[in-house]
């Protein structure tokens, strides 16, 4: 079971699209899976045949539990297509220790406590109730890194690689608490906390965290009489280990902007009939926004960039997040090269991804690569926060509510007169250790002044 994004815990296989026995081709899709955010075609990590089904359809299963496997060695027996064993049912329950383990890769196979048991043509069979969940120092690869053991931890899930080529770190010389020594994306997180050289000869600061085995939040909450105790759904966990991470590892800083939104308010008006009459889609202030913004990161691409080790790694993609609430959590679809869209381009992906985002029907790829995100509590009457920076970005747009105020303004002769103007205001959390304050507030000054004058041609 692949982990499709940050805060999604588990995932019900809705359909199997092979059946024992079947040739299957790398990449060929096998089977389909439900999330809560996510439903997506699961593809084959590699040719072979499906030699056993170790999950039924309708099951529901934490991420990186087994749910299959394939024979890739040509003339090797295929076993029966059975009923899944007691333990890969009592699966579905074991998902905190799932998330621990994390051994698998996202298209490949894995182990997670209480999983499905060893199978004998399988290579490797390990329990990952025991294996050791805390991240062990970069050790020589055996073999000259061509081991079972090496070729395991360099084909850990995509987001670890990801991980680890941004922060400059060699998997295969990383002993994780994965499956064979597999590194899982906790072991990474917190290798790199942990403040470790991420390769040999290249120095990292000390951490300035918690030094292992130290409380890491504080002692716990005690309950107190009349008290309700109810434990943390999957999901809540993961969005919570994520939040945490990405709070430790960026410097935040927030700067804070108002700005006049009024001529856009004036434009939007203007051209609202005939912009839905001929698109369709209904016209908010965000497409006005965000092609401000990807024009402010063209001009400040230390805001579209991101840390690696003591390396900055300047994105020449504008992938831009933009933060959808849902009933049941959050999740932040992203517009893939924002640059190259008109007004209605970005209209159109907007509304697109908001609302297949809500009926479940978002595709991995498109909440994953965002080099810039925007979240949006203004909606909900926020008049500004300070929202944490997603890993591997290095700022994050807020925006306040929009509304009418009183203001200051120059007369026609220069004289000072109240006015009523529409107004909100921006926050900006930034890493402060690539972004300076100048940076974020000449970004922040270049949108204010982008919105403020925003041409009214080529709307519609």
């Amino acid at each position: 079971m692949p982990q499709m994004g940050e805060s999604i815990a588990e995932g019900t296989l809705s359909r199997w699209l092979k059946k024992v026995g079947d040739e299957v081709k790398r990449d060929e899709p096998i089977f389909e899976i439900s999330t809560d955010k996510v439903d997506a075609e699961i593809p084959a990590p590699s040719n072979g045949v499906l030699a056993e089904i170790l999950v039924t359809e309708g099951q529901t299963v934490p991420v990186q539990a087994v749910v299959a496997r394939l024979e890739t060695e040509k003339g090797a027996a295929v076993s029966a297509g059975s009923p899944p064993s007691a333990p890969a049912e009592r699966a579905a329950t074991s998902a905190p220790a799932a998330a621990a383990a994390g051994g698998a890769a996202a298209r490949g196979a894995g182990a997670t406590a209480g999983g499905p048991p060893a199978v004998q043509n399988t290579p490797v069979a390990a329990s990952a109730s025991n294996q050791s969940t805390a991240p062990r120092s970069p050790t020589p690869p055996p073999n000259g890194g061509n081991s079972l053991h090496d070729r395991l931890r360099t084909k850990s899930s995509p987001l670890v690689r990801k991980i680890a080529a941004e922060h400059g770190i060699e998997l295969s010389a990383m002993q994780g608490s994965g499956i064979a020594g597999r590194v899982t994306k906790r072991d990474i997180l917190e290798f790199i906390e942990s403040g470790a050289n991420a390769t040999p000869g290249v120095a990292t600061r000390p951490s300035m965290h918690a030094p292992a085995g130290a409380e890491q939040h504080g002692p716990p909450a005690e309950a107190r009489p009349g008290d309700v105790i109810e434990p943390m759904t999957q999901i809540r966990r993961l969005t919570s280990d994520h939040m945490v991470a990405a709070r430790r590892t960026s410097a935040h800083v927030t700067s804070f902007f108002e700005i006049d939104l009024t001529r856009i308010a004036r434009i939007r008006a203007r051209a609202r009939a005939e912009f839905e009459a001929k698109s369709g889609q209904k016209l908010t202030y965000l497409p006005f926004i965000i092609k401000v913004v990807v024009d402010g990161l063209k001009q400040h691409p230390v805001l579209n960039a991101a840390v690696s080790g003591t390396n900055i790694i300047y994105r020449k993609q504008y992938n831009i997040g933009i933060a959808v609430a849902l009933d049941w959590g959050l999740i932040v679809p992203v517009i893939k090269n924002a640059d190259e869209l008109s007004i209605t381009g970005l209209t159109r992906q907007l509304n697109d991804l908001a609302q297949r985002a809500r009926s479940k029907r978002l595709q991995p790829q498109e909440v994953q690569g965002a080099t810039f995100s925007i979240t949006n509590p203004g909606v909900f009457g926020s008049l500004m926060g300070t929202p944490i920076i997603p890993l591997n970005t290095s700022a994050i747009l807020g925006l306040g509510a929009i509304e009418k105020r009183p203001k200051v303004i120059a007369g026609p002769d220069g004289e000072d007169t109240i006015a009523i103007r529409t107004c909100a205001y921006f926050s900006l959390s930034f890493d402060h250790r690539i972004v300076d304050g100048a940076d974020a507030d000449k970004f922040l000054a270049f949108i204010k002044q982008g919105l403020e004058s925003f041409p009214e041609a080529g709307v519609v």
